[in-house]
């Protein structure tokens, strides 16, 4: 009884040990991934587009999948989801990208059919 106790002690502090181990280093890729931040050149024409995005359902899953998607795109200066206003907001360069572009991009993200893209407005800053 006393072994089979020692085994199972064993087995459980080096399951900490093994997983301590991996939530650093996944800490240390995150932090690497995250200042590793793409180069944003400035805007050749810059160009403001906001549109309104429906499909969206929740802010931390949809809103923020797109915004990381549109700031992505070369061209992108910067891009905003705003979930509780259904409102995206994307400065970017005329001289790289088109709004449709954008549109295209926010359309075909998830399964191409979940988000709808309306009320484009584009001007210059």
């Amino acid at each position: 009884m006393k072994f089979s106790k020692s085994i199972i002690g064993i087995a459980v502090a080096t399951l900490f040990i093994v997983s301590c181990k991996n939530k650093e280093s996944k800490s240390a890729e995150t932090a690497t991934k995250s200042d590793a931040k793409k180069e944003v050149a400035a805007a050749v024409k810059p160009e403001i587009a906001s549109f309104t995005i429906d499909g969206m359902t929740c802010p931390e899953g949809c809103a923020k999948t797109i915004e990381k998607k549109l700031s992505e795109m070369d061209g992108v200066q910067s891009a905003k989801v705003d979930f509780d206003k259904k409102l995206a907001t994307v400065n970017f360069d005329l001289d790289k990208l088109k709004s449709d572009d954008l549109v295209k991009a926010v359309e075909a993200t998830g399964d191409g059919q979940t988000y709808k893209v309306s009320n484009v407005k584009t001007g210059t800053n």
